[in-house]
């Protein structure tokens, strides 16, 4: 019964986060945190029964996860916590000279940084600190919980039902963009897109206030489709006796996701968005080679040419005007993003060694911002920049060391399981989609947005997961 609660649970999170206009909003990332936070309660309570009265324990093993990016993972929440404790104003001006200065400078007024008694913390608003250490803190929780979770060990349909149901919201925001797109009064679920600040109407953005955060979605869910379609019984079986065969055995399954594949390719497309068109590009490059027959000595995977094929043929059909106008603004808006990454660059100089405090950029930047624009900074348009300018050196050498190993020990288990394996394909597929929305966060917000942030965590604890499982059976 817990299992079962767990499990619809978290299909819910998966459905309601990107629908929930990505969960940008405080009761949106809030009702994200509480609910992982059931699965987790659950969880460990199912596993305190099963101790008790089958004496079951879980190994390590079973977590699939390095002890060294566990004790890193640890290190990293501690420094963030350590951003928001009070220090006396002699060991903050050892830590951060320029914290101190700009704290202290900041006392003498009626400012909101302010901190008395001589007491400063690192971070230069500890409740924005606190409420990004809370996300972290649950994402990771997602993460561990994800790869230890027994289900996802002894029965391969759960892992199946969950990796269908993110393709189902994936081709669900991608119609319901280009509905909206097309029916010349778009909206955004109750919102008119024409209510909404600088907002284009004419690109799909699903239910994302940003195209940009919509492609970034897309960019994970479409290569973990393409993953799923070839992890098919029917590509197991005949996927190697050619063309001929091949379609005249298609069942209406593959077709299906066939056909959702190619309309989120088109929905990315449709959106606009630059940096999201060209990382889409990228990851069917790497799923192209892939996925080919090796025994057959094939250079390439024809399925995949032959379904990206198609998707560009109704781009260019329907859309391609929507497609290039989009890069005509390369230049204007590159203008504008290297002066948000020379400030943001700025503040890491002056803090280079433990940040300014995570989830601070949006209260610090005006201080170094040099240039004019409408609106508000709210992000760096660099999620990896940013993370930099907030948690120093530090911080971002202690995410790089972890993903390093997990990026390493993801790859290991690919290579170890057979081309004929199923899970292989979900593995390659899910790994493709993280790399390509990292590549995507070097020029856009990404990890930023709970529900990508969301997608991304959940997608390294499947290719974790199926890897390691697969080779301790």
């Amino acid at each position: 019964m817990l299992d079962r609660i767990i499990k619809y649970t978290l299909i819910f999170l998966v459905i309601f986060t990107p629908v929930a206009f990505g969960s940008m909003d405080f009761w949106a990332f809030s009702l994200m945190e509480l609910g992982i936070l059931l699965i987790i309660i659950l969880w460990a309570i199912q596993n305190l029964v099963r101790s008790s009265e089958f004496g079951v324990r879980s190994s390590q093993s079973e977590i699939g996860i390095p002890q060294s990016a566990i004790v890193l993972l640890s290190l990293f929440l501690a420094l963030v916590l350590f951003q928001m404790i009070p220090l006396p104003s002699g060991i903050v001006k050892i830590l951060s000279p320029k914290t101190y200065e700009l704290r202290h400078s900041l006392s003498l007024s009626n400012s909101p940084f302010t901190i008395h008694d001589s007491l400063f913390t690192i971070s230069f608003v500890p409740f924005a600190t606190k409420i990004e250490l809370l996300k972290w803190i649950t994402l990771i929780g997602l993460f561990l919980f994800v790869l230890s979770w027994r289900p996802l060990h002894r029965e391969h349909g759960t892992l199946n039902h969950l990796v269908f149901v993110i393709m189902l919201v994936g081709i669900a925001e991608s119609l319901y963009g280009i509905f909206e797109s097309f029916s010349g009064d778009g909206h955004i679920l109750h919102i008119k897109k024409s209510d909404i600040p600088f907002f284009n109407s004419v690109f799909v953005t699903g239910t994302f206030i940003n195209r940009n955060y919509f492609a970034g979605y897309l960019l994970m869910v479409i290569p973990l489709s393409v993953g799923y379609l070839f992890s098919l019984e029917m590509f197991q079986k005949d996927r190697f006796d050619g063309w001929r065969q091949f379609l005249s055995n298609l069942d209406g399954e593959a077709i299906l996701i066939a056909f959702g594949i190619i309309v989120m390719i088109l929905g990315l497309f449709l959106s606009g968005s630059r940096t999201g068109i060209v990382s889409l590009l990228l990851s069917f490059s790497l799923i192209i080679f892939f996925f080919r027959d090796s025994k057959r000595q094939r250079s390439v995977s024809k399925t995949s040419v032959f379904i990206f094929g198609l998707a560009l043929l109704w781009v260019g059909s329907i859309g391609a005007d929507t497609v290039v106008s989009s890069f005509f603004t390369v230049t204007e808006d590159l203008v504008s993003r290297r002066g948000i990454w020379a400030n943001t660059f700025d503040i890491f100089k002056d803090l280079p060694i433990i940040g300014s405090g995570l989830g601070t950029f949006a209260h610090i930047f005006p201080m170094y911002r040099s240039f004019h624009i409408r609106g508000l900074v709210t992000h760096a348009e660099n999620d990896f920049l940013q993370l930099a300018s907030e948690v120093g050196l530090l911080g971002i050498g202690l995410l790089m060391a972890i993903f390093l190993l997990l990026f390493f020990k993801a790859v290991s288990g690919i290579r170890s399981l057979s081309p004929r394996n199923s899970n292989r394909y979900l593995a390659v597929g899910g790994m493709v989609g993280i790399l390509a929305l990292m590549f995507h966060s070097t020029f856009e917000r990404n990890l930023q947005v709970p529900s990508n942030a969301f997608l991304y965590t959940f997608l390294w604890a499947i290719v974790l997961r199926t890897t390691t499982r697969e080779r301790s059976e």
